[in-house]
């Protein structure tokens, strides 16, 4: 999945700002595929299911369904076309969720041979608050952080100060 790429300074902070705000006694539904990082919560001691690879524009019985007490959407929601309908189905009373933001300096994230890893949405962090707050979520903690790049050139010199992940916790209004 990361050939020669892994996420290791976004993974740590990721988990650093779960544990700030989930407890490990607390069940979670992880929107998505199992990935690296659900191992790594897991290590942790939380208690993870995930989806499965359904496409959740269309059919989010995976999240209407689910007894988890938390959601956690990280890298997701920038992929799908209506993050809005997922986000109002949910059950859970929490969510920890976390998007790439908008960079000025690079166009939208776009793979040319999977369709499934394409950025719909590039958000901003005032666009990503209002998706929440819009669809009945109060946000609690919210946290930006960049991810420098070890590479030469001006897009690797503006990534070492542009935040580029943006966290945030949200609980039902």
């Amino acid at each position: 999945m990361y050939e020669n790429t892994f996420p290791n300074k976004r993974y740590k902070h990721t988990l650093h700002f779960l544990k700030d705000v989930v407890s490990t006694d607390q069940s979670i539904l992880d929107l998505g595929v199992r990935n690296p990082f659900v191992a790594y919560m897991e290590r942790e001691g939380y208690n993870v299911q995930n989806t499965t690879g359904e496409d959740l524009d269309l059919d989010t019985t995976a999240v209407k369904n689910a007894d988890a007490e938390v959601v956690t959407a990280f890298e997701i929601f920038e992929h799908l076309l209506s993050p809005f309908t997922v986000l109002q189905d949910i059950k859970a009373n929490k969510i920890v969720a976390s998007v790439p933001l908008k960079l000025w300096f690079s166009p939208a994230y776009r793979s040319k041979t999977d369709m499934w890893d394409r950025h719909y949405h590039e958000f901003e962090d005032w666009q990503f608050d209002w998706l929440f707050e819009k669809a009945g979520w109060e946000i609690q903690k919210r946290e930006k952080f960049t991810n420098p790049v070890k590479k030469l050139g001006f897009r690797p010199l503006l990534r070492l100060f542009t935040p580029r992940y943006y966290l945030i916790y949200a609980t039902r209004k």
